[in-house]
């Protein structure tokens, strides 16, 4: 390995606090690998407690792996030594497992990526001792693993916290009796719950291409795969293991206010894959806080529905009062008030993002957004009365029985919100800027609208040539698209099942092109993602047991197409989606 990817790592490692070095003396290596850039990788809350819960251990010592950036690859690394870790520059194939973090669909090309750098062979049936073990954990895992499973010996899914340690004390006493490859994954496959190994498993197909079953090879293999979910009274407030500038965040401590979120939007994958909704204490938060504090001061609060944590105002008070700053990704139009929005403006913050999602009253109701115009219009108002924030709004187009009209109600929509900050900020010389994000809809498992289709892609493009127009013709607001070609991508791997990695494998031989390898594919693609399922069809993730009724899933479904709202999760007291 040259010098300056020596000097490179060194650099890298010494703008580092928290980083933990090992012996690797009689201790399981686990290579923690993230399928991105370091900067992506290290601005992931998850990966961060992963790494901080495996050090925690005396028997296991665990470093990071990523993706080379740019600069990196134009050093001509080497094959089998261009994937190193970041604490001792180990090539990957050294390792006893590699443990993928795995967040976004998008990511699965640079799993395979980073095994090809590792001079590690892609397929699973082709590794044999000494290569490492290949696991794989994440949402994405345990939204539906099929279209890796050609490639990952055994997958972990859920929750880290409450099979961590249990996982990792059978794998050290496997690997310290010397057992093969074929000994561990039985006895995981046996022995956890959580652990779902694919070669235990076999898939039949019925003539038009659908599942027929899916059974364990073994009797005494689970038929069933649970996702693991942790107790948060049980467990800390996550936060950074590790700071560095070198993130999206650009040195700024992540805390974790809770998982999950209550409003059941049918979209949201999180929503259902994170039930019940669960937060932390605003004591548990505060004590947590001020730990933290004593070495950060620039803070970023993360949850999937920050705005619906019990005592926010008191906990960002505090960071204030305490001489700090703090940031949130996004938050309600229903939950912002004056004081929340002074304390982000008072902490720094430059931009607040909103998620209509919908311009029109009847989408929103199909997709259960629980949002009125008004609410959206005064928290408009709210952000321009306090002067020098500028506003992002996220909408998708694409939603399950979207029209013309509400596309155009997107237009409608954002003007009148406009109209309100110019109308409210005028007074403070300042007119706050409006930017909107425009993604495509991409069906997620384990959601009522799983059963969609995503749209087609040239009527998807036709869409956002409409709203470019008609907002440049608005006046005064910046706008972002998606590519349409990528959500069709992120919609194949999301709803594929193993014959999906096929093509994954495919592009890959290609250099990434995926054009070529969708057009010269063995299976069709379309079959996956424009297709509409139907409600008793087999889906590939159905093996998972994820706690909610499937039946709840199909009845939301059918309120959609009625486009009527059903209430939000009221954790405990209601039996509807099965998870209480």
């Amino acid at each position: 390995m040259s010098e300056k990817i020596h000097s490179l790592y060194r650099k890298r490692l010494a703008g580092e606090k928290g980083t933990v070095r090992k012996d690797w003396g009689g201790r399981i290596a686990i290579g923690l690998a993230y399928p991105n850039q370091y900067r992506t990788g290290m601005s992931n809350l998850g990966f961060h407690v992963l790494y901080g819960l495996l050090n925690q251990r005396k028997d296991v010592v665990a470093e990071r792996l990523f993706l080379p950036d740019t600069r990196e690859m134009s050093l001509h690394l080497d094959r089998g030594k261009g994937l190193v870790s970041v604490e001792s520059l180990t090539p990957a194939d050294r390792f006893d497992i590699i443990a993928f973090s795995i967040s976004f669909e998008n990511d699965y090309p640079n799993v395979l990526k980073m095994l090809h750098l590792g001079d590690i062979p892609l397929l699973a049936t082709e590794r044999h001792f000494p290569h490492p073990l290949v696991m794989a954990g994440g949402i994405t895992t345990f939204l539906n693993p099929e279209p890796l499973t050609p490639f990952v010996d055994f997958f972990v899914l859920g929750e880290a916290e409450p099979m961590i340690d249990d996982l990792m004390t059978l794998l050290s006493q496997l690997y310290q009796g010397h057992r093969s490859k074929e000994v561990i994954l039985e006895t995981l496959s046996k022995s956890m719950s959580s652990v779902y190994v694919p070669s235990f498993y076999q898939v039949k197909y019925k003539e038009d291409g659908t599942i027929e079953a899916m059974e364990p090879t073994d009797r005494d293999v689970s038929p069933k795969i649970k996702v693991a979910r942790a107790a948060l009274a049980d467990v800390p407030v996550s936060t950074s293991a590790i700071i560095t500038a070198d993130t999206t965040f650009a040195d700024r401590a992540l805390v974790e206010l809770g998982r999950g979120c209550g409003r059941s939007c049918r979209f949201c994958a999180a929503g259902y894959l994170y039930r019940p909704p669960r937060f932390h204490t605003e004591e548990a938060l505060i004590s947590s806080i001020d730990r933290v504090m004593k070495e950060q001061t620039s803070l970023g609060l993360l949850s999937t529905s920050v705005a619906d944590t019990p005592g926010l105002e008191n906990v960002t008070g505090r960071i204030l009062k305490r001489g700090g700053a703090f940031s949130v990704s996004s938050l309600r139009a229903d939950a912002l008030t004056k004081d929340l929005v002074q304390q982000l403006k008072r902490s720094g913050q430059r931009t607040l993002a909103i998620a209509p999602e919908a311009g029109s009253e009847r989408l929103r109701g199909v997709i259960n957004k629980h949002l009125r115009e008004d609410d959206i219009l005064k928290a408009a108002a709210l952000i321009g009365e306090a002067g020098g924030l500028n506003l992002r709004l996220y909408f998708l187009i694409g939603l399950p029985t979207e029209t013309q009209d509400d596309i155009e109600n997107i237009v409608d929509l954002v003007k009148k919100i406009r109209h309100q900050i110019i109308r409210k900020s005028r007074d403070r010389g300042r007119v706050s800027e409006i930017r909107l994000s425009v993604n495509c809809f991409v069906p997620k498992p384990s959601t009522p609208f799983q059963w969609f289709p995503m749209e087609q892609v040239p009527a998807l493009k036709e869409k956002q040539r409409w709203l470019k127009t008609a907002l440049k013709k608005a006046g005064g607001i910046r706008v972002t698209f998606d590519v349409p070609k990528w959500a069709y991508v992120q919609s194949l791997l999301s709803l594929g099942d193993r014959r999906v990695g096929r093509i994954l494998l495919r592009t890959h031989e290609l250099g990434g092109d995926w054009n070529r390898a969708l057009r010269h594919s063995d299976i069709n693609p379309d079959f996956f993602v424009y297709r509409p399922k139907d409600l008793r069809e087999t889906l590939p993730w159905d093996f998972i047991d994820k706690g909610i009724d499937k039946d709840y899933l199909a009845e939301e479904y059918a309120l959609a197409l009625e486009g009527k709202e059903s209430d939000v999760c009221r954790v405990g007291e209601c039996k509807r989606c099965g998870v209480c």
